[in-house]
């Protein structure tokens, strides 16, 4: 790449199709992909969701 990046390090976060795309362009790039991590948050039954409107 133009800048000398050879090796990343890839944290997503979201939920979507999107992410898998993603990583994809970025290996196609020729980039070297050393690790993964999600970093989504997930709720371990924390605050309670809103009513829903009927």
């Amino acid at each position: 790449m133009a800048m000398g990046l050879s090796t990343i390090k890839i944290y997503v976060n979201g939920v979507g199709r999107g992410k898998e795309t993603a990583i994809r362009s970025l290996a196609a790039c020729g980039l070297t992909i050393t690790e993964i991590h999600d970093v989504t948050p997930i709720p371990h039954n924390g605050c309670r969701p809103p009513k829903k409107p009927r």
